[in-house]
C-alpha cells in the first residue's frame, strides 16, 4: 500500500509505502478492530482501504490505481524495462542481484527484484523501499505518456487493475503532471508488537504525524496535528 502525492510546482513525485500489517481501528468495522491495515480491503474494499488511510494521515485521497503483478509486469514492459541500482545482493526467482549495481529490468525480473522479503535483512520495509524504486523507476520511463495510455495499452491490463480514474482522468494526469519525475521516496516505520497471537506494526503518533506532515506538504497543504485516537496504539 502506498500513498503517491504529485506536485507540478515543484515537479516532484511522493511515494509513501505504509505497513501492511500497521495496527488500526477499521473506522466503518470497528466490531473487527483492532486490525492490520491492509484488512480494511477485505472487510469493506476501496472504500474502507481509502477511509482508514486518510484517518490515519489527514491526507485527502483523490483516487486510487489498484494494480495485480500481471498489470505492473505489462506496463513495464510496455515503456521498454525500467533500470535500477539494487540496494543489496540477493538471489530470487531464478534472478541475481548484486548491491550497487544497476540492471535494466523488463517486467518478470522487476517483479522478482521488488517481491523477495525473508532473506532482506530489513523485511517487509526493504521490499517496500524496492518496490518503491521499481515504481519510481516506471515513473520516469512513462514520462511520454503516450508510452502507455493508449487504449490499446489499457485495454490489455484493464482485467488486472481496478481505478475510479477514467481514460480522461488519466490521459489529463499524464500530460499535466509528466515533468514530474523526481520521485521522493519514504515510508513511514513502525515497531513490532505481538497481541493476542497477532504480529503487527505499531506506528506511533510521532511517526504518522511526520508522514503527514510530509505528503500535505508534497500536496502545498498546511501541516495540521493529527487527532489523538485514530488508532489503536495506546502509546499514541
Amino acid at each position: 500500500m502506498l500513498i503517491a502525492t504529485i506536485n507540478t510546482e515543484t515537479n516532484k513525485t511522493t511515494l509513501v509505502s505504509l505497513p501492511r500489517d500497521q495496527k488500526v481501528n477499521l473506522p466503518g468495522y470497528e466490531e473487527y478492530s483492532p486490525a492490520k491495515i491492509n484488512a480494511a480491503y477485505t472487510y469493506g474494499g476501496v472504500k474502507e482501504a481509502m477511509k482508514v488511510v486518510e484517518q490515519q494521515y489527514n491526507v485527502p485521497l483523490d483516487g486510487y490505481l489498484l494494480v495485480n503483478m500481471g498489470g505492473m509486469e505489462k506496463a513495464i514492459d510496455q515503456v521498454g524495462g525500467v533500470d535500477v541500482t539494487s540496494p543489496l545482493t540477493f538471489d530470487y526467482e531464478g534472478y541475481s542481484f548484486k548491491k550497487g549495481k544497476t540492471y535494466h529490468m523488463d517486467g518478470k525480473k522487476a517483479l522478482a527484484f521488488s517481491r523477495m522479503r525473508y532473506d532482506d535483512p530489513e523485511g517487509d520495509y526493504g521490499r517496500q523501499k524496492r518496490q518503491r524504486l521499481i515504481i519510481g523507476a516506471l515513473i520516469k520511463e512513462s514520462a511520454s505518456y503516450k508510452a502507455i495510455l493508449n487504449q490499446k495499452f489499457l485495454h490489455s491490463i484493464s482485467s488486472e487493475m481496478k481505478t475510479n480514474l477514467t481514460f480522461g482522468n488519466m490521459t489529463q494526469l499524464a500530460w499535466n503532471y509528466r515533468d514530474a519525475t523526481s520521485v521522493v521516496s519514504e515510508h513511514a516505520q513502525g515497531m513490532g508488537e505481538m497481541s493476542d497471537g497477532v504480529s503487527y506494526q505499531i506506528v506511533n503518533y510521532n511517526e504518522r504525524q511526520r508522514i503527514s506532515n510530509l505528503l500535505r506538504k508534497s500536496l502545498d497543504l498546511q501541516a495540521e496535528d493529527l487527532p489523538t485516537t485514530t488508532s489503536s496504539d495506546s502509546n499514541n
